[in-house]
């Protein structure tokens, strides 16, 4: 049976901080629920009731479109090592997009990347843990560095360009309103 709190625990918070991997879920008012595994050095909790999260360039932009018309967004952790345990995380969302005031002080809690786009403040409405028996067991073995070294390549107006052309829009059409000048 699966436990709901109001908030982030410190236990909560240890086991977010050991995860490697976690899931991001963001819907529109029409249209497709996107659903996001996300990695890398890209998660940070603030505090008992706030995280952010570094969303860095990526084939889609879904995400930003959505929160656009609707703040909801659900992040979900899994125990892959050790013991069993599913921490979902259901807030509101407020995004950053460079040239907003706030984008160089969450920028600093973040390893400098050509690839951040947006970051997103979520306000924690609820925490809900479950016991997780069904998730595999599954080794980490390391970093994937494709994305990094993709993005180094590119360069920052390289990034910008990628952007304009792939980032502008969600899958289903709706506007990303992704900064490229």
């Amino acid at each position: 049976m699966g436990k709901i709190f109001e908030k982030l625990s410190s236990a909560h918070r240890d086991f977010i901080e050991k995860q490697k991997v976690f899931f991001v879920a963001t819907a529109a008012t029409e249209g497709s629920v996107n659903l996001s595994p996300k990695g890398l050095d890209s998660l940070r909790v603030l505090d008992e009731h706030y995280l952010v999260w570094l969303n860095l360039t990526g084939s889609g932009n879904e995400t930003a479109a959505h929160i656009k018309q609707n703040p909801r967004m659900t992040l979900m952790f899994c125990a892959f090592e050790g013991p069993p345990l599913i921490l979902r995380i259901h807030g509101q969302a407020e995004m950053f997009q460079q040239g907003h005031l706030e984008w160089e002080h969450y920028a600093s809690l973040f390893p400098s990347s050509v690839s951040t786009r947006q970051f997103y403040k979520v306000k924690i409405e609820r925490v809900i843990t479950s016991c997780g028996f069904g998730v595999p067991l599954m080794a980490f073995k390391e970093e994937r560095t494709l994305l990094p070294e993709w993005a180094e390549k590119k360069g920052e107006e390289g990034i910008k360009q990628y952007w304009k052309e792939k980032n502008q829009k969600s899958f289903d059409g709706f506007d990303t309103d992704i900064p490229i000048d």
